[in-house]
């Protein structure tokens, strides 16, 4: 009986130490010596980009115009320590990160991965985080794209090539499946967008100007948030810098 308990203990702690990580309710292990450390390097002279859930990706690896590394510092923050990044935390809540202390934070194909309760308490994590003048870019599966294919009965018809493999419609709305079977935890999708119901999403969230595309090609959305108001124009120029360009 001992070692029945000994395991039910064993096991309970287990999944309660995944289920507060997955819902940012622990604090996050910061890995570096102290915040200081990590923010002082807007001191250079350099904008300062928080990449959220950057995986094994850097910001060499985001292929936008605007993030070139003369210009640009990267903080990469991310739930997996595997992939070595400076904070390891949940995007749900970055304690880690000082108010006001990045000019933009990127997150690409993170935000499905969310149960839908926490996307607002997400955007609200980035808005935090991001200088009067700072600026969120965020992309993901477009659903719009995936339904269309899904309604004409190609659920498994490949929408697109990726770098892991093909891309059907059933991956873009649960996640691709080989990813799935390895890390069902990390690696599941728990929401999904529209174009329109990520535009206001972002609005809800307090940000003063968004703009958004699809790339259909891509199936993707791509989405930018200015925390402060900008004109039409100076919200499609910057736009212009910091979204892929379609075709």
């Amino acid at each position: 009986m001992s070692f029945l308990r000994e395991f039910a203990a064993r096991y309970a702690h287990s999944w309660l130490e995944r289920f507060r990580n997955r819902h940012g309710l622990s604090i996050p292990a910061l890995q570096v010596t102290s915040h200081d450390g990590v923010f002082r390097r807007s001191a250079t002279g350099k904008k300062l980009l928080l990449h959220v859930g950057c995986g094994h990706a850097t910001i060499d690896h985001i292929g936008l115009s605007g993030f070139s590394r003369p210009t640009w510092s990267e903080i990469r923050l991310d739930a997996d320590e595997t992939v070595a990044p400076d904070i390891v935390g949940s995007m749900t809540e970055m304690p880690s990160v000082p108010s006001k202390s990045v000019d933009a934070v990127f997150s690409s194909h993170g935000i499905e991965h969310l149960y839908w309760h926490d996307v607002p308490r997400t955007l609200a994590e980035f808005f935090r985080v991001l200088r009067d003048d700072g600026f969120l870019v965020v992309a993901c599966p477009d659903l719009q794209a995936a339904a269309q294919m899904i309604s004409e009965d190609r659920m498994f018809d490949t929408a697109y090539m990726s770098a892991a493999g093909p891309i059907t419609p059933f991956d873009m709305v649960f996640s691709y499946r080989p990813f799935v079977e390895a890390n069902p935890q990390w690696m599941s999708h728990h929401c999904g967008f529209t174009l329109s119901t990520l535009l206001a999403a972002l609005r809800e969230a307090s940000f003063a100007s968004v703009y958004g595309i699809r790339r259909p090609d891509g199936f993707d959305l791509w989405v930018l948030g200015s925390k402060s108001p900008r004109t039409t124009e100076e919200i499609a120029a910057l736009a212009a810098q910091y979204l892929p360009v379609v075709a």
